[in-house]
């Protein structure tokens, strides 16, 4: 039984599954939307939100440049070495406390949606679409590189 356990195993060790979810929440952050089965997109909420929290939780003090105290900077330090146990490219990184962070400055949770979109051909899993709300077409372009 598995009465009071979290999450999904989708058939992976924990390793391959830390490992996972820092790749797809690090492509999310970069493309603004992601396409993969239903199982991981739900699961895959739990790993992304708390991460754009970091973002959130610190932009007003980067937007005030110059001006921010000694410990307004090891505020800034501390979200960003906790968002980057997760997120894994500095381009991701940066996206997320420049654009994504002040994006969501005003909102309570639900930064992502989840759209359920087709049944993949090979194996019939159902596939969907995780994408970051409120947040245009042109963000979810590939970056430049």
């Amino acid at each position: 039984m598995r009465h009071r356990k979290q999450g999904r195993k989708l058939g992976r060790k924990s390793p391959h599954r830390k490992a996972m979810w820092n790749n797809m929440v690090t492509s999310l952050l970069l493309h603004g939307r992601i396409e993969t089965t239903e199982a991981k997109a739900k699961e895959l909420r739990m790993f992304a939100d708390p991460v754009i929290t970091w973002g959130i939780s610190v932009h007003a003090l980067i937007a005030k440049g110059d001006a921010t105290t000694a410990d307004e900077k090891a505020q800034i330090i501390h979200a960003k070495r906790q968002a980057r146990l997760t997120v894994k490219t500095r381009d991701a990184l940066d996206r997320l406390f420049t654009e994504i962070g002040p994006h969501f400055a005003t909102r309570k949770g639900g930064y992502t949606r989840l759209l359920k979109t087709r049944t993949r051909k090979g194996d019939a899993a159902p596939m969907a679409f995780v994408e970051l709300v409120g947040l245009g077409p042109t963000f979810a372009a590939a970056p430049a590189a």
